[in-house]
């Protein structure tokens, strides 16, 4: 390629904005027309299973990509063996979960479980198969393809979600959603990735990664049990419509903390990778991508709390108001959210998953522990024991950072504190400025308009460089500069 890492680096968060932005922004627009036929005991539903399915997803992955990526060569070899290993897993794994699918029902007490869990199950199955394409794109930051897939994929699914939400088939649209974006994603990585697997089968190379994956694979499956634990505790002890309630407010938080999580996780690793020798160039491009995320984050995420109350209102309708203040507690958790990732690539990119294992069981053990201790005390409670917890890591990630590649506190509050100061001061003044407008239609626009409006021009006046810098390399690949 005849780009430098610097372009490499700007062109794949390019095509990441636009990959996730657009899957988001479709996700959302026909999220709304889905949830306007649904009530929260269907998401709930959904909810309550997406712990058996992220862990199984999980075990599936067992992360073999991150590994792979992080080989200094690969060979046809390496990505074969993968390839049947994560095979072979999927398989196994749903087999296994079809026939526990009682034990799931037993649990909730709900029988509409059995059937709907083992069809939701088949997602991580599909996935196996095309892990090792998917794992290519990523290592060859194929973004532009990666871009494709996503927003076919999310365009067929959610197509078939609402027709089938409007025809009245209440939750099997959301599992159908779920299961056809993971088959089509599967089938177009295929389409797009020039490997294909053969029938030689020396399972060798997988089990050398292994050492390196079966930290990233221990860390995932309690990550993904943390994540989702509040549809297993509301499911179990406060019903559907309590876990549908919280699944709706973190199903909007996540489609927009993941617009920005997706784009930085498709470059982040593999550019911090090509720098992993050179201390100073690595600690500077960090510090560059930890702006960068502040930057874009913070204002997105705490301008989707400001608005909350009137989005849903318009969007989705007064059953689901009681996720607005939900979805306004849970964007401070989506804001830093991106900065807890950009982390952990940090720890991963300089071959330390063992540091990333320990520092995720860590916290995921704490939010378990703590969330099964609090349920008595009601859902609010919950939720502001996980936002602290999360908040209060990210010091003990700058720890983890020092350590790796002496990056300063001092260093890392000038890179972000200043960006959080002025979003929640912009937000402030904006709930401020047009809390007497009563029209909700009206109150939305003003409020994204005025937040948007104060952000750009502090920015502009501040001298922030990394605005500048953003702006230039756009207006460059668009032949405007």
């Amino acid at each position: 390629m005849n780009y430098g890492l610097k372009d490499r680096a700007a062109r794949g968060f390019l095509w990441g904005i636009l990959n996730n932005g657009t899957v988001q922004v479709l996700g959302a627009l026909f999220g709304i027309l889905i949830l306007q036929r649904l009530d929260p005991s269907a998401q709930g539903k959904i909810t309550k299973l997406m712990v058996f399915a992220g862990v199984a997803s999980v075990l599936q992955e067992s992360g073999f990509t991150a590994a792979l990526c992080n080989l200094r060569e690969r060979t046809r070899n390496d990505y074969n063996a993968v390839f049947w290993c994560q095979a072979g897993i999927g398989t196994a794994l749903y087999v296994i979960l079809f026939f526990c699918a009682p034990l799931i029902v037993n649990y909730f007490h709900d029988p509409d479980l059995l059937w709907l869990s083992r069809f939701l199950f088949l997602g991580f199955f599909f996935s196996s198969l095309g892990t090792v394409q998917r794992a290519y794109l990523f290592i060859h930051l194929m973004n532009r393809e990666s871009c494709i897939i996503a927003i076919v994929s999310q365009c067929i699914s959610s197509i078939v979600a609402v027709t089938m939400a409007w025809m009245g088939c209440g939750y099997w649209s959301l599992a159908v959603q779920h299961v056809l974006f993971i088959f089509v994603v599967a089938v177009m990585n295929w389409c797009y990735s020039p490997w294909r697997p053969s029938l030689s089968i020396d399972l060798r190379p997988a089990w050398r990664m292994f050492g390196f994956s079966s930290k990233l694979l221990l860390t995932n499956i309690v990550n993904s049990l943390s994540s989702n634990a509040f549809g297993l505790l509301l499911g179990k002890y406060y019903g559907d419509y309590q876990a549908g309630i919280y699944g709706a407010a973190r199903k909007w938080t996540d489609m927009s903390s993941n617009t920005i999580n997706g784009m930085l996780t498709g470059v982040a690793q593999p550019v911090l990778s090509r720098v992993v020798d050179e201390d100073e160039r690595y600690r500077r491009t960090f510090r560059k991508m930890l702006r960068f995320v502040s930057f874009v984050s913070f204002p997105c995420l705490l301008g989707m709390g400001l608005i909350a109350r009137e989005f849903l209102l318009l969007v989705v309708g007064e059953k689901w108001i009681e996720s607005a203040t939900l979805l306004s507690m849970l964007s401070l958790y989506g804001a830093i959210f991106p900065l807890l990732t950009l982390y952990s690539q940090l720890a991963i990119s300089r071959g330390r998953s063992n540091i990333n294992m320990w520092s995720t069981l860590c916290l995921s053990m704490l939010i378990l522990v703590g969330l099964v201790a609090l349920h008595r005390y009601g859902l609010y409670v919950m939720v502001v024991y996980f936002i602290s917890v999360n908040v209060l890591w990210l010091f003990v990630w700058q720890c983890i950072a020092w350590h790796l590649i002496r990056l300063s506190f001092w260093d890392a509050l000038r890179d972000v504190v200043p960006f959080f100061v002025i979003a929640l001061g912009v937000m402030a003044f904006t709930w401020w400025a047009t809390r007497s407008i009563d029209s909700l239609w009206l109150l939305l626009l003003c409020r994204v308009v005025l937040a948007a409006f104060l952000y750009i021009i502090i920015m502009y006046a501040s001298g922030a460089r990394i605005m500048r810098e953003s702006m230039v390399y756009i207006l460059r690949r668009f032949g405007l500069r």
